[in-house]
């Protein structure tokens, strides 16, 4: 299993000393948040791309892909009624999808709860309609720059859309293209009554990404969550994806997160 770490971890670190950190201490993938390199995508050029693709790799790490899709931006929203915001939403999700390709990863990971849920007084069947819609609508640019959408169950603390991996699983299904599939979070099936190995092993053959970290919020062995049954159901189902940490609480300071998270997760990495 290979390791990486989501940028936003470094908060306002520079780049350069970052990257530095995370490869020293033994990640080989970066994950980008696109909200960490721009507010406004459309505006981050080629050179800019380019720049930062070749500063990440110049430390020794690949750049593995994008997550936190729509996370601080307006007006679009993957579930909306509204068929302008949908096309809209379509189109960024494309733009994102090229960005990726150019900063040299693979997967997109489609969480952003804010950005997906279902608005009061709409079935739930009109929710996955919707965003069914712009699913199909984003396929064609996933094919054109060999990129895959990974879309994020999400416990009901975070939202009210795709809560669980079956729901997860059922919509990746609607979407007749392999460039669809499911991302696992560890922090979220945590808030499931099934348990996390039997999650994976249902989840495996849409499996595309994977995140490590706790229910606590801080990264895998910084909390009370055995990760040794959550690697081995990875190796029982023949998982040769990456393993990402994201966290959400950086009080233990940036250094500790970074260390202690690849520490605890070699323990487990050829048992």
């Amino acid at each position: 299993m290979k390791f990486a770490i989501c940028n936003e971890t470094f908060g306002d670190w520079p780049l350069e000393r970052a990257v530095a950190y995370a490869a020293q201490a033994g990640y080989a993938g970066w994950e980008v948040a696109p909200f960490m390199l721009t507010d406004d995508l459309y505006q981050f050029g080629q050179r800019q791309r380019v720049e930062y693709r070749r500063q990440v790799e110049a430390a020794g790490l690949d750049i593995i892909g994008l997550h936190w899709l729509l996370a601080k931006t307006k007006g679009f929203h993957l579930t909306s009624d509204d068929a302008e915001v949908r096309k809209r939403t379509a189109s960024y999700l494309c733009e994102l999808a090229r960005l990726c390709r150019d900063l040299g990863g693979k997967v997109l990971v489609l969480g952003s709860p804010q950005q997906r849920n279902v608005a009061a007084g709409m079935t739930m069947e009109r929710a996955l309609d919707n965003a069914c819609e712009i699913l199909d609508a984003v396929v064609p640019t996933l094919c054109d720059t060999d990129t895959l959408l990974a879309l994020e169950p999400l416990g009901p603390s975070e939202g009210n859309f795709l809560n669980t991996a079956e729901q997860a699983r059922a919509l990746a299904d609607r979407i007749p293209h392999h460039s669809v599939g499911v991302h696992l979070d560890v922090k979220a099936m945590s808030s499931e009554s099934i348990p996390i190995p039997q999650i994976i092993a249902d989840t495996a053959p849409q499996l595309l990404h994977f995140h490590a970290n706790d229910a606590n919020l801080l990264g895998p062995g910084m909390g009370e969550i055995d990760f040794q049954p959550i690697f081995q159901a990875l190796r029982d189902v023949n998982y040769q994806g990456w393993v990402s940490v994201e966290v959400f609480d950086y009080e233990p300071g940036v250094e500790r997160i970074v260390t202690e998270s690849i520490q605890y997760m070699r323990r487990f990495q050829d048992r």
